[in-house]
């Protein structure tokens, strides 16, 4: 029964963490269009809020639970798909990193890539879940 419940606050905190990887880059579609000094630190102001409210403490129990589960069931180790998610999940670890990174740069006002850049980039996580979706539930090796 513990398992089940860890499994589903699992589910949960990742739903929640890719909520927050896909909107903020959204949002820096939308900062690195914005041409006005109100938009830009209305940007600001939501990207930190999102960054620091919902990704973070969402990507935290995502990987608590996560870890929760390998040691529930050791047996997974042993198990090809389960290095590829895991490989796949520093990928996003990285990403969200980096998404940090940016939102740092727009509160300098240092952003120095376009709108078109963040579209490209806003679908890195979309690939990312689709592998690890896939990996979880057909487990093809």
């Amino acid at each position: 029964m513990l398992y089940l419940w860890i499994k589903a606050l699992h589910i949960v905190s990742v739903v929640c963490w890719f909520a927050g990887l896909f909107y903020l880059p959204r949002l820096f579609v939308y900062h690195a269009s914005s041409e006005d000094t109100a938009s830009r630190e209305r940007f600001c102001v939501m990207e930190r809020k999102l960054y620091r409210g919902i990704m973070l403490p969402s990507m935290i129990a995502s990987l608590v639970f996560g870890i929760w589960l390998i040691v529930l069931s050791p047996g997974w180790m042993s198990q090809g798909w389960l290095h590829a998610k895991l490989a796949l999940v520093f990928l996003l670890i990285g990403y969200h990193h980096v998404c940090g990174a940016q939102l740092k740069r727009f509160a300098r006002a240092e952003n120095t890539r376009s709108h078109k850049f963040y579209r490209w980039f806003n679908e890195i996580p979309v690939l990312i879940l689709i592998a690890v979706v896939i990996l979880v539930v057909v487990k093809p090796f």
